[in-house]
């Protein structure tokens, strides 16, 4: 397929001339071209486009035969025919000058390989030069509408309705005219020739247009009245021996174009629009295959205001048709229908300011050489000053890339994507690894079957996203300049499997470059590469080039197998000689497939050669003729060998057992024909033995489809349950979109099926030009011209191309096809295969996508359908999506991405809405239950919105997720404000203090979010803060310290209020233990460890330590720690602190967060700021790394011990900069439980000592005094009981603060006899009561004396609860010591 690329080049005469260029007309190759002005001809050469000879028509013979026309060329090249105005048609001989003198030669550097090494090679590489010989002017007594050569004749058309017939060398003998209205027409050709008078409707009518089609072996004519006909040759072109046949009700045609390839007749018409016609093989009739036209869709300004079309042109492969319009515009169309590139859209109409372009008119247009170029005469309107005037722009040069993909017929390659550029090749894969392995040929060679035993499988298998699909770019390989010089234009293109070694073909020889090495192989023996012509294609199997060529020294067609390692010689070649010219060559594992000339195939077999282990031969294995289904061999788009079969194999056959070739899949004129050979194995082998060259039995041809362009089918199976899509055929059919040809298989294996078909043909639409299929991924590759605008510069002219025209480039697309497979099995009542092919391709990460496309197609089809619907499909659809997990996503995702309109009909087939969201709260998928939510919101009255948002939050809360309940709090606070009038507030809910390591914001920590309006007393905001009270006291009764912070900077909920209020309910610690264990668990925090034993400690903070010095690393989770900084704190006016501490001026300051001591100074500030912190600690980072140099030299023993035991204390510096601003907030609040608490697993004397010195005061509570003081003693007989684990480092900072403990229990010693320390566990009777009797000695270490009650008590058995947290957190956070 065609697109197009880069700026289009533009060619100026050379010879000075007030003359433009009008008309142009390429020979049969394409590489000269024939430029009329008035007076004037010039034959230009393709590449390099020069003009090689100009022939100006004097005054004289000027005013005589009239102003030049139109142009025709020989089919030889030899002469050129021109008619005049007046009536005279104008032959011109194109004489070569010399074969040795050229108008352009190629100059080689000295040791050049390419010099004139064989007669003729320079002929074909430098620009010859012709001289032009007018014949004597040949009248014809009226002007001339048109004419067309068919060999050695050419038929003119004049405006009296006269055909003539005229031999190219001129003379009138020869000469015969036939007379339109002589010419019986009718509806078909059996009326025709039982019609013995002549219509009388076509006196007075003439020929306007006339195009002869070699397939249909007849002429397209388009009459002056705008009908359309087709004139067939009974037996020669005589008056008597043409029939005529109509094209009924159409009378608006402009021109004809013909396709030979695949039987068309393309007729431009007034309206705009392109009919494309066929004659029918039975009745002669000409029947509409299809129409072109603009879309209002997608044109909705432009599709009926083009005026009529002025050009028809088909490319040289005959795959696309080029359209032009009077009014301007140009667009390409592919054979069957599909819209490729347009100009009178985007780009190409607006300038980058939104002003409108006026459309580029083309007078003329002609392909070059195998369709890379587009030669174009233009006329503009440019602005020259104040005016706007049209201005011939010359000749343009439109730049093609195009897809061999239709010729290249490997079953191993259907998965990759290139393009063929003028010098380069387009290759879209993934980056290129040595990963090619050669297939074994004694496995190929098992077995007894006449098409090959099952070979191993291809040497790639199915690239899938990552290789393919990983950008939009392509690997884009410039082909080798010396080679390209020489062999220009490049006519075949072949890819390996892997997709990393690419063969290119051109006049002579053939190249190949590998993508991993980056380098191009070419013929070494110049010689060689000048005799060889390729014919038939190129094709990789394993390290091989196949090779389908004519050897021109002997006039033999072969077909030639390189090897890639070795140099590109003939000594290195198997060569087989063939009988007849090549046309087309196949592929299927080791088989070799051949198409003739004569419509015959030839098969064969690559093996193992007896002479040498490292070479392989090629065996014939049969000749068959397919004369009699094939017509004319032209109209062979493509051939293929597969294993596919109209029944079903039901042994299934892994990848490691390949099927054989079954079948042969032939593309006649886009009409795809099936030849399955018939299972008579035994003959076939007697056969094979024999070498009988008898044709091969085959079924009755099946025909499969019609408008084919391409097809792609697998040579493997890679999985059982991928087999429906691997074992199918899928086939691009233009303007219809594509076709999947897809097997049928019985849902038990040991059931027969219910139905009598074993595959089916589904149709469906596709939004990309399919060049490749991802079998095993679902997906469809293509490719699309993009544009960009360039802006006209100051010093640009009005003229130049760069400020009219976009830049063009190609990129890569794709597109999931899996749901529309799906939906028409569902169409078609078959839930079972389309349920069976659904679970196969689950797996795919996209695949929730394609239940959604599958809804979102069918709902926005059936609900904005005019008419009733009798048998709806979207109630099939939703029930087939509730047989997956996802169902609930892929409903609500649907919702949310269509209009709102269309709600209610997508809900009354899926189901209530509010009965999906109760769904979504049962099975814990809040995230979808907030996409309800918003359904919900607009469907229902606020109330029941408000009902389910509650309970959702409430889930939310359950599940700790903080994000989804400060939009549900958002979202709360907007159904309020809508129905008490006032808009929401559109302010995010924002952070507090330390916990904005979380969010990265900054908010202090007294400043309260605006979650509420605090005058309003609505019994919503009531009831929300109840729900917040009770989930803040659930996870404080929780010990979940870290989750409370959460909660707290998510939600906005002011803390320290709550917790005053709280001060001795909630906010109580009754276990001191376990709260130890469950911050150090929910902080990962480490346990301490004593100095002995921390020399070779585990990391701490991201540092490691080893035994030869000191390094220091950080990891990963502390790198991403380290890099968040933390919000300044803003401490309010008066704190709790502040009335009872006021005579204790001594506190700890801003301390280092890595690795240094921790010192204490008497500053006046009783709150540590989390932002000083952060500092210290980043400005850490610097002075540790310059240390690191002499780090052990300057540190000593016991430096190094206390340095160690700080790593193995300490944990992440965010989980040290969230605990301190939680103590600062519990500081507040007045909760000096949980001060002590978060001071011991900061290993903070400060904080302890601040703690104990504030039980002097009289504000606090004795109970409170009672729990502080005995649960440090109980954490000091956890310590010493379980010292094997968590006790080494705890006694040494227990020992530490005894002293301060020793001095108010003397104080507290009365109270605590008699309460007998029952305070404690009042409440939580677990490990509280005391420490056990055999480690009484230490707790006399803290030098504090017991009561003889409280030290003879025995402690309680741990709750389950409790016990099973100990263990996770005893499991999980043992310190290593080394």
């Amino acid at each position: 397929m065609y697109f197009l690329t880069g700026w289009p080049r533009k060619l100026l005469h050379p010879l000075p001339s007030e003359e433009e260029p009008f008309h142009i007309r390429p020979n049969f190759h394409g590489t000269l071209f024939a430029v009329l002005s008035e007076t004037q001809l010039g034959v230009w050469f393709g590449r390099p486009s020069v003009l090689i000879v100009n022939y100006t028509e004097s005054a004289k013979a000027a005013s005589r035969c009239g102003p030049y026309q139109l142009a025709e060329w020989k089919s030889d090249d030899a002469a050129i025919a021109v008619s005049a105005a007046g009536g005279y048609l104008l032959l011109f001989d194109l004489v070569r000058c010399s074969k040795e003198k050229f108008l352009y030669e190629p100059l080689y550097p000295k040791g050049s390989p390419y010099v004139q090494v064989t007669p003729g090679s320079k002929a074909e590489q430098g620009v010859p030069a012709f001289t032009l010989e007018r014949k004597d002017p040949l009248h014809l007594g009226a002007p001339i509408t048109s004419f067309q050569t068919m060999q050695e004749e050419l038929m003119v058309c004049t405006a009296d309705g006269q055909l003539h017939v005229l031999q190219w060398c001129g003379a009138n003998s020869s000469r015969k005219a036939i007379s339109l209205h002589n010419i019986p027409f009718a509806l078909d050709l059996q009326t025709c020739r039982s019609a013995s008078e002549p219509s009388s409707a076509l006196e007075n009518m003439h020929v306007r247009d006339v195009e002869y089609c070699e397939t249909l072996n007849g002429f397209a004519v388009v009459l002056n009245d705008g009908r359309l006909g087709f004139l067939s040759p009974a037996s020669g072109i005589a008056a008597n021996q043409l029939q005529g046949v109509w094209a009924p009700s159409v009378a608006d045609g402009m021109c004809v174009a013909v396709n030979n390839k695949y039987r068309l007749m393309a007729f431009g018409c007034a309206s705009g629009s392109v009919l494309l016609y066929t004659i029918d093989s039975e009745t002669g009739s000409m029947q509409l295959s299809h129409a072109l036209k603009l879309s209002p869709e997608y044109y909705p300004d432009i599709w009926n205001k083009t005026g009529e079309v002025q050009l028809l042109q088909w490319s040289p492969d005959c795959s696309v048709v080029v359209v032009s319009w009077k009014h301007g515009g140009l667009s390409l169309w592919s054979v069957f229908g599909a819209h490729l590139v347009c100009t009178l859209t985007e780009d190409f109409m607006y300038r980058s300011d939104g002003t409108k372009k006026d459309p580029l008119k083309i007078t003329s247009a002609a392909w070059g050489a195998e369709g890379y170029h587009l030669w174009a005469l233009t006329t503009v309107k440019m602005a020259q000053g104040s005016c706007v005037q049209p201005q011939q722009t010359g000749i343009l040069q439109f730049q093609f890339l195009r897809s061999t993909s239709a010729a290249s017929r490997d079953t191993n390659t259907q998965e990759q994507v290139l393009l063929l550029g003028e010098d380069r090749v387009y290759v879209a894969c993934g980056d290129p690894t040595p990963a090619h392995r050669p297939v074994d040929l004694q496995q190929l060679q098992r077995g007894g079957d006449l098409l090959g035993a099952p070979a191993p499988p291809p040497t790639a298998t199915s690239h899938g996203s990552d290789a393919l699909l990983g950008h939009r770019h392509w690997h884009v390989v410039q082909i080798h300049s010396t080679y390209l010089e020489c062999n220009w234009p490049i006519r075949f293109t072949a890819i390996d499997p892997s997709g990393h070694l690419v063969a290119v073909a051109g006049r002579h020889g053939f190249a190949h470059y590998s993508l991993v090495s980056r380098k191009w192989k070419l013929f070494g023996n110049v010689a060689q590469e000048l005799t060889m012509v390729v014919t038939g294609g190129l094709a990789w199997w394993n390290d091989y080039i196949i090779v389908a060529c004519c050897n021109l020294t002997h006039h033999q067609e072969e077909i030639r197998l390189y090897p890639r390692l070795s140099n590109l010689d003939n000594a290195y070649a198997s060569v087989t000689r063939v009988h007849l010219d090549t046309v087309l060559l196949a592929l299927y594992q080791n088989l070799i497939l051949l198409f003739r000339a004569d419509c015959s195939i030839g098969l064969y077999r690559i093996l193992d050669s007896e002479d040498s282990p490292r070479s392989v031969t090629v065996e014939l294995l049969k000749e068959v003729s397919l004369s009699r289904y094939i017509s004319h061999p032209a109209t062979v788009v493509s051939i293929m060998l597969t294993s596919l079969r109209t029944e079903i194999d039901d042994t299934f056959k892994t990848r490691q057992q390949v099927p054989v070739a079954q079948s042969i899949l032939l593309n006649m004129a886009g009409q795809l024909l099936m030849l399955q050979w018939e299972r008579s194995g035994s003959q076939m082998q007697e056969e094979n033995r024999s070498r009988q060259k008898k044709r091969l039995p085959f079924c009755t041809p099946v025909v499969l489809a019609q408008c084919v362009e391409n097809m792609w089918t697998t040579c493997y199976s890679s999985s059982k349950p991928k087999r429906q899509l691997l074992e199918a055929l899928w086939l691009a059919c233009g303007g219809a979109g594509m076709k999947v040809w897809l097997p049928l298989f019985p849902h038990d294996s040991h059931k027969p099926q219910s139905f009598l078909s074993r595959r089916i043909m589904l149709p469906f639409k596709v939004n990309v030009y399919p060049l490749a299929v991802l079998f095993e991924d679902a997906l469809i590759l293509g490719a699309t011209s993009v544009t960009v605008l360039y802006d006209r510069q100051q010093d640009m002219p009005f003229e130049s191309l760069e400020a009219f025209f976009p830049f063009c480039m190609v990129e890569r697309t794709s597109q999931i096809y899996l749901h529309h497979v799906l939906l028409q099995l569902l169409i078609r009542n078959l839930g079972e295969q389309a349920l069976l092919l659904a679970q196969s391709y689950a797996t795919l990460p996209y695949f929730p996508h394609v239940l959604e496309l599958m809804v979102h197609v069918v709902l926005e089809e059936e609900a904005t359908s005019r008419e009733p619907i009798p048998d709806p499909l979207l109630p099939r659809v939703a029930k087939f999506i509730t047989e997956f997990p996802f169902f609930l996503q892929t409903i609500v995702h649907c919702a949310r991405k269509t209009e709102y309109a269309l709600w209610n009909y997508l809900f009354a087939a899926v189901g209530n809405p509010k009965d999906l969201f109760e769904e979504c709260l049962m099975t814990h998928d809040l995230d979808t239950a907030a996409s309800y939510l918003i359904i919900l919101q607009n469907m229902e009255v606020p109330a029941v919105s408000r009902q389910h948002a509650t309970l959702l939050f409430t889930s939310a809360l359950e599940h700790s997720k903080w994000d989804l309940c400060r939009h549900i709090m958002r979202f709360l606070k907007a159904i309020g404000s809508e129905e008490s009038g006032t808009p929401p507030s559109t302010q995010e809910s924002g952070l507090t203090a330390g916990f904005e390591l979380f969010r990265d914001r900054s908010i202090g920590v007294s400043q309260s979010l605006d979650r509420w309006n605090r005058d309003s007393s609505s019994t919503e905001n009531v009831y929300m803060d109840m729900i917040l009270w009770r989930e803040a006291r659930h996870l404080l009764e929780d010990l979940r310290l870290k989750d409370l912070g959460c909660f707290s900077a998510h939600l906005g909920f002011e803390l320290i209020g709550w917790l005053r209020r709280e001060r001795s309910r909630a906010a109580r610690v009754d276990d001191f233990v376990l709260a130890l264990k469950r911050l150090h668990h929910d902080f990962l925090w480490p346990f301490p460890v004593s100095t002995a034993c921390a020399v070779s400690s585990p990391i701490r903070n991201g540092y490691c330590f080893t035994g030869q010095g000191v390094h220091l690393q950080r990891s990963q989770t502390a790198s991403r720690l380290l890099d968040t900084v933390p919000p300044p704190i803003c401490r309010s006016k008066y704190t709790w602190l502040d009335s009872t501490v006021a005579e204790h001026k001594e506190t700890s300051v801003p301390r280092d967060a890595l690795l240094s001591p921790i010192h204490h100074n008497g500053d006046k500030e009783s709150i540590v700021s989390v932002t000083s912190l952060t500092e210290i600690s980043s400005g850490a980072d610097e002075d540790w790394a310059s240390a690191d140099e002499d780090f052990t030299s300057t540190v000593s023993a016991t430096q190094m011990g206390r340095m160690s035991t700080e790593v193995a204390s300490k944990g992440p510096h965010k989980s040290e900069v969230q605990l301190r601003y939680l103590l600062h907030i519990f500081k507040e609040a007045g909760c000096l439980e949980w001060c002590a608490v978060i001071g011991l697993v900061l290993q903070d004397a400060a904080v302890i000592k601040q703690v104990i010195s504030c039980l002097e005061s009289p504000v606090v509570s004795a109970e409170a005094v009672h729990r502080i003081y005995g649960g440090l003693l109980v954490v000091d007989a956890w310590a010493s009981s379980d010292w094997w684990v968590y006790g080494l480092g705890y006694k040494p900072f227990l020992n530490q603060i005894g002293p301060q403990l020793q001095k108010v229990s003397g104080k507290l010693m009365e109270p605590i006899q008699s309460l007998a320390f029952q305070a404690p566990g009042t409440s939580r009777p677990a490990e509280s009561a005391g420490p056990k009797s055999e480690d009484r000695h230490e707790s006399t270490a803290l030098g504090i004396s017991l009561p003889a009650e409280a030290s003879g008590t025995k402690p309680k058995e741990d709750s389950p609860m409790k016990e099973e947290v100990e263990q996770a957190l005893e499991g999980a956070y043992t310190c290593i010591i080394s």
